[in-house]
């Protein structure tokens, strides 16, 4: 249980910052920029009314630590959700980013801060995987979210929507598991990666989207240690 009292925060930090309106953005699930997570496993909502790309960054108020890696942003039918899992309890620091899809600036302003209180972690928390700018560019994840040492290795089910891809492939160690396309941007697979339980292996998710189909683009990348 955290009793730690809430760290003080400069003024106008709390809440929408200049952008955030111009942006067509808007909250969703908390109006109030001071949450309570009860859960170490939690999820914030906004909206947006266009294309945006967004970024974060998640800092544990006590000493600074980043956390931003316990953070995965999901954008799908105008919603930006934000999945935490939060490593101990205390006060965190969300700080959220975002520029227009079609802005080629790679600089994103700050548009919402949060400050978020876990109360307890009772909860496993697992390292989200790391994002690559194209799978910011509308793809959606549904499972696995989590790769790990502790979580299940066999059988891995894999479901993602990534847009106007041709091939989509999970790759580890050189050897390439393809995916099926369900229909539209629909992907499927299921595959085993036990035997890689211990031995610190990058697992990616890999698409192609040309007209050359054997040049691929890294989505997302796990990390099995």
């Amino acid at each position: 249980m955290s009793c730690d009292p809430q760290p003080e925060m400069p003024e106008g930090y709390l809440g929408p910052q200049e952008r955030f309106n111009e942006l067509g953005l808007s909250v969703l699930s908390h109006t109030d920029p001071v949450v309570v997570a009860r859960d170490n496993h939690f999820e914030l909502k906004l909206k947006n009314r266009g294309p945006v790309k967004i970024t974060h960054q998640l800092q544990f108020c006590k000493d600074e630590r980043d956390f931003s890696e316990y953070v995965f942003t999901q954008i799908k039918d105008g919603n930006i959700t934000f999945l935490i899992h939060f490593p101990q309890p205390g006060w965190y620091k969300l700080q959220i980013y975002a520029l227009p899809q079609s802005d080629p600036s790679k600089s994103l302003p700050n548009v919402y801060n949060y400050l978020l209180h876990c109360t307890k972690a009772l909860n496993p928390a697992f390292p989200f995987p790391k994002q690559y700018v194209q799978w910011k560019e509308g793809c959606y994840l549904y499972e696995p979210l989590n790769l790990c040492e502790s979580t299940r290795l066999t059988h891995v089910k894999w479901r993602v929507l990534v847009p106007h891809a041709k091939q989509v492939a999970v790759v580890v160690d050189e050897e390439w598991n393809h995916l099926e396309n369900k229909g539209g941007p629909i992907f499927e697979g299921t595959f085993n990666l036990n035997q890689y339980r211990g031995k610190d292996k990058k697992v990616t998710l890999n698409a192609s989207f040309g007209e050359d189909e054997s040049k691929y683009a890294t989505l997302l990348e796990y990390h099995i240690k």
